[in-house]
């Protein structure tokens, strides 16, 4: 106990540690308690914030603020329509497309694993197939009355979504527009000496603007090339899989890994093991490949020093809080965790035996 008051008392003796906990502890408490809540606002702030980056390029090019904000509140708005009304509605028809020839799927899988017990019997015997197959349709017919309550759900909340969409580009708007006014009054509520806080934010809002302009930049422009691809290649899906492809990219190491599955099995039941099969895999393969290789460099200039373990610990951490924004702010939310670290005090490393061994022998010495 006396070891722990001493490290309290020791931490805890500068102002400005003191200062940085509450701000953290504020905003954290904010965020868990009331993000429900204020989830419009929220996403409002990070869209304002992608946007932020257009109207500062505008101002640079001469513009008035109010002028850049309007042109770019009009250009997110034509992006928000052509959104809604022509991107979802072809995803939510190819989704439906695809939901009715699982059975199909379903049927052509159960006879390719009811023939490896004659082509492979000393691997798989037939009593191990018919299990398998149980357990498949217990968890098909459970996914099944997920998808149905998960419609049933949605169907309640479209009075809330309507809301939702109007009142989003609402905050947007005004975030935009009054950026510096609300600023400024935010920061009248901190106080004047907080120079450890200010430290903390300059550390991680280069990096976090990097991030999330960047990965909504990469989403775009994965999404787009997978699209065009699979089109060219004759997939079905190709609009909802280059969905899946673009947004797989919040997940690094695992993202990846986890579309290859839909997608070779999509190109194995329309084509088999043919060389469409192997194109459409190939190119999937090109695409992850320039992805990691060529595109992330352009686009994060700011290098994220963050070790795999420690983003892979983030995306489980704030993807278990949050959700799919946990996920997405993962990096930046880790990146900030690990400059709260650098900056907070902490007790010098003790002296190894050979150092004390040579501070002993200089007063002899001398």
């Amino acid at each position: 106990m006396n070891v722990l008051l001493a490290w309290f008392r020791r931490t805890f003796a500068d102002p400005q540690v003191v200062i940085l906990g509450l701000v953290l502890f504020a905003g954290f408490a904010i965020v868990i308690g009331l993000g429900r809540m204020l989830a419009p606002v929220f996403i409002s702030i990070v869209i304002a914030y992608l946007l932020e980056a257009v109207v500062a390029r505008l101002q640079k090019l001469g513009l008035p603020r109010f002028v850049a904000v309007l042109l770019v509140f009009i250009l997110f708005l034509a992006s928000l329509f052509f959104l809604f009304f022509g991107l979802v509605p072809m995803l939510m028809r190819q989704l439906t497309q695809l939901v009715q020839q699982l059975p199909n799927y379903i049927d052509q899988g159960q006879n390719l694993l009811q023939q490896l017990p004659q082509r492979y019997p000393k691997l798989v015997s037939e009593q191990q197939i018919q299990q398998l197959l149980g357990s498949i349709g217990n968890e098909v017919a459970g996914a099944g009355q997920q998808i149905i309550s998960w419609s049933l759900a949605t169907v309640g909340n479209v009075v809330g979504l309507l809301v939702l969409l109007v009142l989003m580009p609402v905050l947007v708007f005004f975030l935009l527009k009054d950026k510096r006014l609300l600023i400024d009054w935010l920061s009248g509520y901190l106080p004047s000496e907080r120079h450890l806080v200010s430290s903390v934010w300059f550390d991680v809002e280069v990096q976090i603007a990097n991030y999330v302009r960047g990965k909504a930049g990469e989403i775009v422009i994965v999404a787009a090339v997978s699209y065009v691809t699979f089109v060219s290649l004759g997939l079905q899906y190709s609009a909802l899989l280059a969905t899946i492809v673009g947004f797989s990219v919040l997940i690094p190491y695992i993202g990846a890994a986890v579309v290859t599955l839909p997608i070779a099995l999509v190109a194995y039941f329309q084509w088999g093991w043919g060389w469409g099969f192997g194109q459409v895999m190939i190119a999937y393969a090109v695409i992850q490949a320039l992805d990691g290789n060529v595109l992330v460099p352009l686009l994060f200039s700011e290098a994220l020093d963050l070790h795999p373990i420690a983003i892979i610990v983030a995306i489980l951490v704030f993807g278990g809080l949050w959700g799919f924004w946990g996920i997405f702010f993962a990096i930046p939310l880790a990146t900030l965790v690990q400059a709260v670290l650098k900056t907070w005090p902490r007790n010098s490393p003790p002296a190894s035996s050979s150092d004390r061994r040579e501070d002993e022998q200089e007063p002899a010495d001398a």
